[in-house]
């Protein structure tokens, strides 16, 4: 019998802090004289105990030295940021922000949120807004990663959720195209349900300008010229046509809208599809048939199809596609988005996002306001109506927009046209912002607000798949943090709103309470879920309207959210990129992700294991492409956009198209992506056009 000495220590079941599969993991004291956290394998639904390396390093970010543990003020006499105490720090964040509101009116005030906020951090930060400081500008990073997929759900199934399927039936289907998505690097641990699949005697269709590490375990690759997603999902719509492949008994009793979307789809014959997105006919009818000959099939798709302005209507093509071939609504088939950040799923439902009220409620909408209203205990004519959309929001920055509250977010790296947003974030008259890092957006602020990360709080997220999961709190966070739920009640307070702090709480569980009531009857109904079910259930899936319902795992085998449960055929057609390249800007850049960083790299970059297998940005580049611009592998190459240039080595590779180059966007400095991304924004998503602008690329001169 094991002594007490020598007894393991107990193990927190929790999640990763990173990406929106939200793997489970444990957590336990570490077992060396520097403390801290180690984790260890967790047999959970999504990942079975995988964990890639951002996930298996994560308590690194706990460690004093990488992250904040004092909140900073921009002292006058220097101009420099220094340390305050939290009295100081928040009374200089109300005092601020409410000398804009009184001076200039309440949308004067902007709210920019981030998708790793719990679900409880991004009601509060809603109702915050909205209730204390009365303003419509308030919107997310969620914004740029998919925006334009829960468009396109909303059109055509009446509510979005990112998989309307668990990712495990992934391995079960007879074949899944994924289209703009490079898994194996973005998000290891679901790959296994890629070779699963095709172990099972699945196929598998990757849609990439790129051959990526998932290309590679493809049996068929498509590579279209970036931004001609869309023709390439018309072209093979009219392909399912002409060979007969429409299930026409389900189109006739579980669809609408058929007619006008087929007589769109007929003008893209395969041809003309092939002179748009340089993807072979040959190969256009062997998707088709791989797709078609399977019994059951998935579309999946991710940012290189989403990021466009007409990043809505591509996906709206898929859904197309596989409404028409009878993918939808039965098991093992169906539509789904690959979600990004760790809770870009819950992050937009509960109120973050400029349009939308707790429960993915319209803001316009008279019964929602209502019903929402309510619970907060306010005049429904009292809140604010639908604001800007994120990157309008930032562009207004300095102008009509003359202060700012960023929670989780760094879009001095994230946003398009960044060294534009930059410059708008620096002509603020206020700018706070709570984050775990000092960020390249925090080292701009007035004040800087240090708060606790993933394993020093409880709270809840929203997967990929629309399970609702709860992290637990593990370690005791650094003297001098507090969590953002304390920042918006002591802002609450000291903005003396009518609203008690008290209706701020500190407490998740008891935010979540009253998440629940606001959620409840909404299309994200979290009503009948409790933290005591998440944890006796391994998460539970919305909707979930009573305690006693089981939730929701899979959508729309009876009738889709439609008025008469219905899926909406929407009819689109081919529309060029908003940027064609010409002899100036002859080539096509598209940006993406590393393996071994995440999003805006803020934490990632602080990793020494992770920054020392990904330490800065490159050019990925082919070698015809190489030879013209006489560039050898790692020689500094400059990439010019009409917004910007961006400086870093050159990697040469046959896996790219030559007409095409890629740089990942996770870092600042020279090297920053986004200084050349084109901020043109999808017309109903409001998504900016990240992957695809015209560029050329030039040998760099040398350094000194």
């Amino acid at each position: 019998m094991l002594t007490d000495a020598l007894a393991p220590a107990p193990v927190t079941a929790t999640h990763c802090p990173y990406c929106s599969l939200q793997c489970g993991m444990g957590l336990r004291a570490a077992s060396d004289a520097a403390g801290g956290l180690d984790v260890v394998p967790r047999d959970f639904p999504v990942n079975r105990g995988a964990l890639c390396g951002k996930g298996s390093t994560a308590p690194a970010l706990l460690a004093r030295p990488l992250r904040l543990t004092e909140p900073l003020i921009r002292r006058p006499a220097s101009g420099r940021l220094e340390p305050a105490n939290w009295d100081e720090a928040l009374a200089l964040v109300a005092e601020r922000l409410g000398a804009v509101r009184r001076d200039h009116g309440a949308d004067a005030v902007g709210v920019f949120g981030g998708g790793g906020l719990t679900n409880e951090k991004a009601y509060a930060l809603g109702k915050f807004a909205r209730v204390v400081l009365g303003t419509s500008q308030i919107d997310y990073n969620g914004r740029f990663c998919m925006s334009s997929a829960a468009a396109a759900h909303q059109r055509a199934f009446g509510v979005d959720r990112g998989l309307p399927f668990p990712l495990a039936d992934v391995s079960r289907t007879g074949c899944v195209i994924l289209t703009g998505s490079n898994m194996a690097e973005t998000m290891p641990p679901a790959v296994r349900h890629l070779r699963e699949l095709r172990e099972n005697g699945g196929s598998l269709i990757v849609v990439d300008p790129r051959r990526t590490k998932t290309a590679e375990l493809a049996d068929l690759h498509l590579a279209p010229r970036p931004g001609t997603d869309l023709a390439l999902a018309l072209g093979l719509l009219h392909l399912v046509v002409a060979q007969g492949h429409v299930d026409e008994e389900f189109v006739r009793e579980r669809t609408a809208g058929w007619e006008a979307a087929r007589a769109a789809a007929m003008a893209h014959w395969p041809e003309l599809v092939e002179r748009i997105t340089g993807v072979p006919v040959p190969q256009l009818r062997a998707a088709v048939d791989l797709f078609c000959g399977a019994t059951d099939g998935m579309v999946l798709t991710a940012r290189g199809a989403e990021q466009h302005s007409t990043g809505t209507d591509t996906v709206g093509a898929w859904i197309n596609f596989c409404l028409a071939t009878g993918r939808a609504g039965r098991p093992l088939s169906g539509y789904g988005c690959l979600t990004g950040q760790g809770n870009g799923q819950g992050g937009r439902e509960h109120g973050q996002k400029a349009d939308q009220l707790p429960g993915y409620r319209k803001l316009a909408d008279p019964a929602a306001r209502a019903h929402v209203a309510g619970v907060w205990g306010v005049d429904p004519d009292s809140l604010p109506g639908p604001g800007r959309s994120a990157y309008e929001l930032l562009d207004a920055l300095g102008g009509e927009v003359k202060a700012l509250l960023v929670m989780g977010s760094n879009p001095v790296v994230s946003a398009p046209r960044a060294a534009h947003v930059e410059g708008r974030l620096r002509e603020l008259d206020f700018l706070a912002v709570a984050d775990v890092v000092l960020s390249e957006t925090a080292a701009l602020a007035d004040v800087v607000l240090p708060v606790t990360q993933w394993a020093e709080e409880t709270g809840t997220m929203t997967n990929l798949e629309g399970r609702v999961l709860l992290r637990r709190v593990a370690i005791t966070p650094p003297d001098g943090v507090r969590s953002d739920l304390h920042v918006l009640n002591s802002l609450a307070e000291r903005l003396g709103c009518e609203v008690t702090a008290k209706k701020f709480p500190a407490d998740p569980e008891e935010v979540f309470e009253e998440l629940r009531l606001a959620s409840a009857g909404g299309a994200a109904d979290y009503s009948g879920i409790t933290y005591a079910r998440i944890e006796a259930e391994d998460g539970v899936f919305w909707p979930c309207p009573q305690e006693g319902h089981p939730g929701t795992p899979r959508l729309f085998l009876d009738r889709f959210a439609t008025e008469d449960g219905r899926a909406r055929f929407v009819e689109v057609s081919y529309r060029e990129v908003d940027e064609e390249t010409d002899a100036a800007y002859p080539l096509v850049l598209t940006t993406g992700r590393v393996l071994a960083q995440y999003q805006s790299g803020a934490q990632t970059r602080r990793v020494p294991g992770l920054n020392a297998a990904a330490p800065g940005a490159y050019v990925e580049m082919h070698p015809l492409l190489a030879d013209r611009l006489g560039v050898g592998d790692g020689d500094p190459v400059t990439v010019t956009s009409r917004r910007g240039r961006a400086t870093a080595p050159a990697r040469v590779t046959g896996a790219i198209r030559s007409d095409t180059v890629f740089m990942p966007f996770h870092w600042a400095g020279e090297g920053r992506a986004n200084n050349l991304t084109n901020p043109a924004l999808d017309p109903v998503s409001k998504m900016p056009a990240f992957k695809a602008c015209a560029v050329r690329v030039e040998r760099a001169a040398p350094a000194g």
